[in-house]
């Protein structure tokens, strides 16, 4: 197999993953070892991407939720004046973090969700589109995992557009 075969290979095994297929039918579906997919999914960081493009607005809020809980739940048990004296800065934080994602009309979360959904359609397209090919769908794929790792560092999207 060529180095470019294989790159078209790994290319295709990832757009499956983040799609929610598991590295066992992966491996089947290009004929290659699961060991491989899963090497492929440790080196690129392919679960932290799959994570990130499936979690909902919804589900981070829950999560902060829960952390404000047992926080306030760690801080009524332990009588420590010193956890009490910094509750009130730890509960202004994640109430802010749980208001922005809640009131946010466009946030990385979101943007997350639609590429997730265009993903699928390109994955549909290729199928009858001739014009979507794995080249194109890795050009994608890597524009977006590049506009998603800029937005998370900065906190917020960085599209600057007229």
């Amino acid at each position: 197999m060529t180095k470019a075969e294989l790159e078209n290979k790994r290319n295709l095994a990832r757009t499956l993953y983040l799609s929610g297929k598991e590295q066992t039918e992966i491996a089947e579906m290009i004929g290659v070892s699961r060991v491989t997919i899963s090497k492929w999914c440790t080196a690129d960081g392919w679960k932290a991407t799959r994570a990130a493009k499936t979690i909902t607005r919804p589900e981070l809020i829950k999560k902060l939720l829960l952390a404000t809980n047992t926080l306030l739940d760690k801080v009524n048990e332990s009588g420590d004046l010193a956890l009490i004296d910094s509750l009130g800065d730890k509960l202004s934080k994640l109430t802010a973090a749980i208001d922005k994602l809640d009131k946010s009309q466009a946030n990385v979360v979101a943007a997350i969700e639609v590429f997730t959904a265009f993903s699928k359609y390109l994955e549909f397209r290729a199928k009858t589109d001739p014009e979507v090919t794995i080249e194109f769908i890795k050009k994608v794929n890597k524009l977006q995992d590049g506009f998603l790792i800029e937005s998370f560092n900065k906190g917020a999207l960085v599209y600057h557009g007229d």
